[in-house]
């Protein structure tokens, strides 16, 4: 089964408790295939075990990408989690893995 990671890359960062993920495609046929397969329920199961309670996606057509701001996955923060990626770095590569 195809991952994310087939049809673009991702850039992820923080803002307290919440992350924010860029996936941009490779091509107008990826983006395509990304804005109808990687919905925001996907994305949501895939981080609720982290605590994501709600997933905002938005489409930036011009730029092939999908953004996705996902509340509550960070645990307070980096200030506040004990988590070992407090700011989100790592989140973009999770959300790479997901099988579409």
């Amino acid at each position: 089964m195809p991952k994310v990671k087939d049809f673009g890359y991702a850039r992820s960062g923080d803002k307290g408790t919440n992350a924010n993920i860029g996936v941009i495609a490779y091509s107008e046929s990826d983006y395509d295939y990304l804005k109808a397969e990687l919905t925001r329920d996907v994305v949501k199961e895939c981080f609720e075990p982290l605590g994501a309670k709600t997933v905002i996606r938005y489409e930036l057509d011009n730029l092939l990408a999908l953004n996705f701001v996902i509340l509550d996955v960070l645990g307070g923060g980096g200030a506040l989690s004990l988590r070992s990626d407090a700011q989100g770095k790592a989140l973009g590569q999770t959300l790479l893995e997901i099988e579409i």
